[in-house]
């Protein structure tokens, strides 16, 4: 489906504090809708740190914010240590809205945070909502523990201003998988501009191979961003070390954001068994899984996208603090036969981890599980932002019409 959109602009917003999952998610979108619409511009605003390590399709681009760092406990704190918070929110917020003034967008998608980290979008999005832009708000299928996700939305009377601003909420994942609002009273209005739309595909792009891809059959590791992920990988060497059999060659990605010490740690200790191979990042991690035999992760939502997109066995090991989504998102998948898992104390246990370790590349395929489940996100967005640029095209012209 290829149509014309001749100057129409979307805006996308990812706070991206923590790891690469909004950025890439929004990249994913991004791409998908300049392939299919001619003359679309989309512009993303993110304060991922290493934004500018992606490749971007023509006519997508992105806007570096100054980024922030979110701690174990849940609070933030600046990247730039001589930079107060506060003044890097401010900086934050000042960017955004005169990016929304200039760039001028007909859409503008908001990724997760429904008025951005610490409320640093709410007077962009009362302005855009003036001058007539379309406001969506796009959620994961798993946001986080209903108890937890209440108690923050209620602080910040976050539900009431999704029902002011918002005109569309797209929910990354099929009604059948998981509600991310289950657990929480939800207004009728607030409901009706929900849209499951489904898990968004990932594809491979044209001849690009890594130079990080191994020649023949190897497990993927991969920790997402990595700022959290060394246990994990910890416990794979562990198990390698524990048990003589395990002979399969593993591939260790640590993540751009692991700190210095534990990658250094990780990489003398993974050093000493031959079958295992780390390195630190690689920008295409679609090939990486694409080219696995299975896959070992802590089961954010775009690794999960991957490893359904590319139909891998995979084990999966979630996070549980500070927030519960990961591991709400692995027992539902592991209840749907999509995956095995682990909890983070079993996999401490180096013998279980590697006997898990020693049969994953023969557990069946998630197609082979879970015939049904299909991707359709990205065709699903399409079709809405079809109807939604016919609908301004329709006013447009109306409007002009009117005042000849």
């Amino acid at each position: 489906m290829t149509q014309h959109a001749k100057d129409a602009r979307i805006l996308m917003y990812s706070h991206d504090t923590f790891g690469l999952g909004h950025l890439q998610r929004c990249r994913t979108i991004a791409h998908s809708l300049v392939g299919d619409f001619r003359g679309l511009q989309v512009l993303i605003i993110s304060g991922a740190t290493i934004a500018g390590a992606f490749d971007y399709r023509a006519r997508v681009d992105f806007v570096k914010i100054p980024s922030v760092i979110k701690l174990r406990n849940g609070e933030y704190t600046s990247l730039e240590k001589d930079i107060d918070l506060h003044e890097t929110l401010r900086m934050r917020q000042s960017i955004i809205r005169h990016t929304a003034e200039s760039f001028r967008p007909d859409i503008f998608i908001v990724d997760k945070e429904p008025l951005g980290l610490r409320g640093e979008i709410e007077d962009t999005l009362s302005y855009l909502k003036t001058r007539g832009t379309t406001l969506v708000l796009g959620l994961r299928e798993v946001m986080d523990a209903p108890h937890l996700l209440e108690a923050e939305w209620a602080r910040k009377d976050v539900m009431r201003k999704i029902g002011l601003f918002y005109d569309k909420v797209w929910v990354y994942g099929p009604p059948d998988f998981y509600d991310p609002l289950t657990g929480l009273d939800v207004p009728p209005a607030v409901r009706a501009k929900m849209k499951f739309v489904g898990f968004l595909q990932r594809s491979l792009q044209q001849n690009q191979l890594p130079g990080h891809r191994p020649e023949g059959d190897y497990i993927l590791v991969t920790t997402g961003g990595g700022g959290d992920g060394a246990d994990l990988i910890h416990n794979v060497i562990e198990a390698y070390q524990q048990d003589p059999r395990l002979q399969h060659r593993a591939l260790i990605v640590l993540g751009p954001y692991m700190p210095a010490r534990k990658r250094n740690k990780l990489v003398r200790k993974g050093a000493k068994i031959p079958y295992v191979k780390i390195i630190e990042f690689d920008n295409r991690m679609e090939e990486l899984i694409a080219g696995a035999k299975a896959v070992v992760a802590m089961g954010g939502y775009n690794t999960y996208c991957e490893i359904l997109s590319f139909d891998k066995p995979a084990l999966i090991v979630p996070r549980i603090t500070p927030r519960e989504e990961q591991l709400i998102r692995a027992r539902r998948a592991a209840e749907l036969g999509l995956i095995d898992m682990l909890l983070p104390e079993e996999a401490e246990d180096s013998q279980r981890f590697a006997d898990a370790l020693q049969m994953l590349p023969n557990r069946p395929r998630p197609s082979q599980s879970n015939a049904h489940l299909t991707l359709e996100g990205l065709p699903h967005i399409s079709e809405i932002v079809a109807e939604l640029l016919d609908r301004r095209a329709g006013h447009y012209l109306s409007v002009i019409e009117g005042t000849n």
